[in-house]
């Protein structure tokens, strides 16, 4: 709804007005709005009239709206009354109560018709204007008795509320409208006067008077600094050094210390001298590498026969010494498509990369060999590591005593301490088979090996029964095994 006073012939208005002080007489601020049921139709003046009517306070905290008259004749709905809402300033719950205006009256004051008493109810202060006696006007209610309404108030405002039409075709859209006006600040840190003026305290900040000032904040000056005259007082220049005054120089006896010049042996100050590096008596030097020369090494015992380790030859452990005469030592052929396993001790824990074996050479050119593979087994006959085909690396030439050859394992073995087995299958056609160097146990003793077992269960050698392997089992038994005699020396590093 707009001010109906653009059709003051057509339509009967009444104008509404209002004012609002603070119990200082202070203007308050904020809106007074009016609102219909709904819209309004006048079919005499083809008019249809929607939307609430909001008045602001004027900076006297006047209101003022010019509204139809809740009687105006042809009007459609009949019978209803204006929904009054107070949203003020500074007061939390603004008031709500139902108002008639009735077209005799062209000009009413909210005073005279709000309600002011809490006990009254807020469906009846839909009075007119005091009469020229001061007298109270009707009520809607009242009015409504009187034209032969029968039920309580609450029947009667609920008698207001019509019933909901059928929903209209949907009309094409009108032009935006003007932008409301912006909601009313109710209230600025917890203040809700109308006029507010905040303090620096109520904000959080220092005053601007404290800069500066005793008990304030310092100021910076044009290069950023605390001025001089806002710094604390000096304490003063030094008043004396090492109890001496005036202009002091101190020598190093002064301060407890020793010239310049003054110079310690290293033995003054608990250290060795350059000159006992590397000289008898003395400390053993690094060179570049960050190791002790061989010069200034120790002279390294003989090794006497029979007397060789594994770590002479850079292995961790092997089966036997091969120079060993306790038994029958000698070479023998390993027989083609045959696993053979020796047994060594390993008594430190280790990661191994290597197994070797001790070949002395061929009966005939190797022409025949066409797969060789070495690897470990575990105390329970499970292989822990194997190499590739190594057929090429075994030496073909016999040279005097024979010759050690080593064999890469296809990744690094981490073993702990215990027994294992070094496995050799070398596979070819009869005779063409390397001879390697091997003692026979059965010399001296009727035990074959397959049953020459410890007391932990380790077996010195053993051999699988079959004669046509071409790789190394995962796991064996000693059910695989055959009775034999010859035990290949072999070893791990």
């Amino acid at each position: 709804m707009g001010e109906t006073d653009l059709l003051p012939d057509i339509i009967p208005a009444v104008t509404v007005t209002g004012r609002f002080l603070s119990p200082d007489g202070q203007p308050l601020s904020g809106s007074v709005t009016f609102r219909a049921p709904a819209q309004l139709t006048f079919p005499a003046a083809d008019v249809i009239l929607g939307g609430p009517v909001v008045a602001q306070l004027d900076t006297q905290g006047q209101v003022s709206a010019t509204l139809p008259a809740t009687d105006a004749p042809g009007m459609d709905p009949g019978g209803w009354s204006y929904t009054v809402s107070e949203q003020l300033v500074g007061i939390p719950t603004g008031r709500t109560y139902q108002l008639l205006l009735p077209a005799k009256h062209s000009r009413v004051d909210l005073a005279d018709i709000a309600p002011t008493d809490p006990s009254r109810p807020n469906y009846i202060p839909v009075e007119g204007p005091r009469g020229e006696r001061g007298e109270r006007g009707a009520s809607a209610y009242e009015v409504a008795v009187a034209a032969g309404f029968s039920g309580t108030p609450a029947d009667w405002l609920a008698s207001l509320v019509g019933l909901r039409g059928a929903t209209g075709p949907k009309g094409d859209q009108g032009p935006v409208g003007p932008a409301g006006a912006p909601g009313v600040v109710q209230s600025v840190n917890g203040l809700s006067t109308a006029a507010i003026t905040l303090t620096a305290a109520q904000v959080g900040a220092v005053p601007a008077t404290s800069a500066g000032a005793a008990g304030g904040v310092a100021t910076l000056g044009a290069d950023g600094r605390v001025p001089a005259a806002q710094l604390p007082a000096s304490s003063g220049a030094v008043q004396s050094v090492n109890e001496r005054t005036g202009v002091v120089v101190l020598g190093a006896a002064d301060v407890g210390a020793a010239p310049a010049a003054h110079t310690h042996t290293a033995a003054q100050v608990g250290a060795i001298a350059t000159t006992a590096r590397g000289a008898a008596g003395g400390v053993a030097s690094l060179d570049g590498s960050g190791k002790i020369p061989a010069a200034q090494l120790p002279a390294a015992a003989p090794a006497l026969p029979g007397g060789w380790m594994p770590d002479d030859y850079g292995l961790r452990s092997w089966a036997y010494d091969l120079s060993a005469g306790s038994r029958t030592p000698g070479d023998m052929p390993s027989e083609a498509g045959r696993l053979y396993l020796v047994g060594v001790p390993l008594r430190a824990a280790a990661t191994i990369t290597k197994v070797a074996i001790h070949v002395m050479g061929y009966d005939k050119p190797n022409t025949g060999v066409t797969a060789a593979y070495f690897g470990i087994y575990d105390q329970g006959l499970r292989r822990v590591a194997a190499t590739t085909n190594a057929v090429a690396s075994i030496p073909e030439t016999h040279n005097i005593g024979g010759q050690m050859a080593a064999f890469t394992l296809s990744s690094p073995a981490n073993l702990s301490v215990g027994s294992y087995y070094v496995a050799i299958l070398i596979k070819g056609a009869g005779t063409a088979v390397p001879y390697l160097a091997a003692t026979n146990w059965a010399a001296t003793s009727t035990t074959s090996g397959a049953k020459a077992a410890d007391t932990a269960g380790v077996y010195r050698w053993l051999q699988s029964s079959s004669t046509s392997l071409t790789s190394l089992p995962a796991t064996l038994t000693l059910g695989d095994m055959a009775e034999a005699n010859t035990c290949y020396w072999a070893s791990i590093g």
